[in-house]
């Protein structure tokens, strides 16, 4: 057998032209990330279509503990994975595999932990949540199916998809997770609509989005097989013990990006509690805007993960002159993606807005945010981007600052400062304000502490 070092790794990170191999690693990520992003939306959907109020309630109180459980799975696949992907430049291959090890059982274990302790503290959970006596059993119901069955599944997935994607395998990686997403999506009408009965959609949705984790992490263990016991991503303990900078190293990125993912839902949170404040229409049109504007980021975010391993390599090998065309190459094309989703939002935000509701006073309220909101795209872009570059490079205190100021120094302060000061649209103008001051520092800190450029 060829060894997997031989074949993609070198052929990807080495060997293909800048361009070509950013189309290998960043089109399946791209790809990955709009499915997540339907798949995310799929239950709330399907359990709207079912009228009720309080089912729609408690899977939504369900989504901040869902997203928690996506977190640690960042916290084992983008630690262990940018750090993969630097050994591998360094030509440590051994020392890879061993770090493969210590996160895939890292994110058994932390995914394990959760699940049980969901289990057992459930009534508490779903009451700080603020589930009531006419949710509490749909979120209960909900609960139980994704994140006390279905915790390890998911977050090991989602492990496995960072450190597969690592090693140059960006198809495969991508591939897992859009067959999770899609079986989801045709899962969710299944359950809910036809084989069990009325009263149980909720229960439905949860079955579907478990079953479908599922079958995508069987699908990643598939791929882990086929691999060979050459394998850099291995399970196998054999393979020895990972260094102990190798331990802090994948915590050093992992633990930033767990925690920008929490304050990026945080975030989420305070803006719908300020708006919340005015009246139903306006929490509702922002609800919908700020599922519209996820379009351009996760394009953005798809964007970032596939050039990461690409950029981690590079460096790691001190081939800087192709790691700079890596970084300057998947910037241009994420201003690109911006620029165009400006315009598209500009022009026809209406109609994006209908494809959520119909409601004529609903649909211009969230037409005039949207129209505001998409112009921080590009500036959200380059925020988040520098802090994938950090985590590239295994600066994870730069990145875990970065994003950590973006957060707590600038977004939510200026949601509340530009809400007192101006109302209503304050908020939606929130963002593009935060972000200058967030590009800007992030600039600062990249000049000062990136890689020298040759």
């Amino acid at each position: 057998m060829i060894k997997e070092s031989e074949t993609e790794q070198n052929q990807v990170f080495e060997r293909l032209p800048v361009g070509q191999a950013l189309r290998v690693m960043i089109v399946p990520a791209v790809i990955s990330q709009l499915i997540v992003l339907i798949y995310n939306m799929a239950d709330t959907f399907y359990v709207g279509r079912t009228g009720n109020p309080y089912m729609v309630a408690g899977t939504s109180l369900i989504l901040p503990v869902f997203n928690i459980t996506l977190c640690l799975a960042g916290l084992a696949g983008v630690g262990g994975g940018a750090l993969i992907s630097r050994l591998l430049g360094k030509g440590r291959e051994d020392e890879a595999r061993r770090v493969s090890v210590f996160s895939l059982y890292l994110g058994i274990s932390i995914a394990a932990l959760f699940s049980v302790g969901m289990a057992v503290f459930m009534e508490p959970v779903l009451g700080i949540l603020g589930a009531g006596e006419n949710t509490y059993a749909y979120a209960r119901q909900y609960a139980l199916c994704v994140i006390v069955a279905g915790g390890v599944p998911t977050v090991l997935s989602n492990v496995l998809s960072n450190l597969i994607r690592s090693v140059g395998r960006s198809k495969e990686a991508g591939t897992g997770i859009v067959l999770g997403g899609v079986l989801n999506i045709i899962l969710d009408p299944v359950f809910m609509f036809l084989l069990l009965p009325d009263g149980y959609e909720v229960l439905g949705a949860g079955i579907a989005t478990c079953l479908s984790n599922c079958i995508a992490c069987l699908y990643f263990l598939t791929v882990l097989a086929r691999m060979g016991r050459q394998s850099v991503i291995t399970f196998r303990p054999g393979a020895g013990m990972a260094e102990k900078a190798s331990v802090a190293a994948v915590f050093a990125v992992g633990i930033p990006s767990a925690i920008a993912s929490l304050l990026f839902d945080l975030d989420y949170i305070v803006i719908d509690r300020l708006m919340v404040s005015y009246h139903d229409l306006a929490l509702a049109a922002i609800g919908i805007v700020l599922k519209v504007e996820r379009f351009p980021l996760n394009v953005g975010i798809g964007i970032c993960q596939g050039m990461m391993p690409l950029v981690a390599y590079s460096f790691a090998a001190e081939n800087h002159g192709r790691m700079n065309e890596f970084i300057r190459r998947s910037r241009l094309l994420g201003l690109f993606v911006a620029a165009v989703s400006i315009l598209l939002y500009e022009v026809f935000a209406s109609q994006f807005v209908r494809i959520f509701i119909s409601d004529a006073q609903t649909v211009e309220m969230a037409s005039r945010f949207l129209r505001i909101r998409v112009l921080a795209t590009p500036l959200m872009f380059l925020s988040f981007f520098t802090v994938y570059l950090f985590q590239a490079f295994g600066m994870g205190r730069k990145s875990l600052f970065l994003g950590v100021t973006r957060w707590l120094v600038f977004n939510i302060p200026m949601l509340f400062l530009l809400n007192a000061v101006f109302g209503m649209y304050g908020i939606v103008w929130s963002q593009a304000a935060a972000d200058v001051l967030t590009v800007c520092l992030s600039f600062y800190v990249y000049g000062k502490y990136g890689p020298a450029r040759t």
